[in-house]
């Protein structure tokens, strides 16, 4: 029996740069750890490129601090709920579409990020500077998801009674302003 999922290279493996794009620099271990299980998550769902919500559904795996930020108990269940019926009903009729809100201008073109996604990461990145540290955690990445209010990550949040400006006012907010 094949695995289900592809292997990957070794290039792919390396953490510092999950999708080998430059601004991966910025990134903590933890966060490039977070980009490469959001790629993982894409592949499997069938997905071309890495959306919001595939990088908030790995962060919500892998972080103990997004999970705090944004509450426990049920509001947490039922947000991973939405997240994990992605693939088998909710979030279908994302498949073979880009995300781009359009609410924020894309940073660049960057190889398997949806434009939504690359922006959110590039700002995680500028939001770790102006804090002054010299890498991008978790907690960084979340201000930076819920700051696009056409994303699919924020539209996530949103059906599972999140209120996207509350998250951002919890992190001590400001990433950068909107257009």
């Amino acid at each position: 029996m094949q695995p289900r999922i592809p292997r990957q290279s070794a290039g792919e493996q390396d953490a510092r740069r999950p999708d080998g794009a430059d601004h991966d620099d910025r990134l903590s271990p933890e966060l490039a750890s977070v980009v490469s299980g959001a790629r993982r998550r894409a592949v499997r769902d069938g997905d071309r490129q890495i959306d919001t919500a595939h990088l908030l559904h790995s962060l919500l795996e892998s972080d103990p601090e997004v999970c705090a930020v944004l509450g426990d108990g049920p509001q947490l269940a039922r947000l991973l709920g939405y997240l994990v019926q992605r693939s088998i009903g909710y979030g279908l009729r994302w498949q073979g579409t880009v995300e781009d809100s359009g609410a924020v201008p894309a940073v660049r073109e960057t190889a398997g990020l949806s434009p939504s996604a690359a922006t959110a990461i590039d700002r995680a990145g500028g939001r770790a500077v102006r804090r002054g540290a010299v890498l991008a955690g978790g907690v960084d990445l979340l201000a930076a998801l819920v700051t696009d209010p056409g994303a699919r990550a924020v539209e996530v949040l949103g059906r599972a009674g999140v209120d996207a400006e509350a998250v951002l006012a919890r992190v001590g907010g400001w990433v950068e302003p909107r257009s």
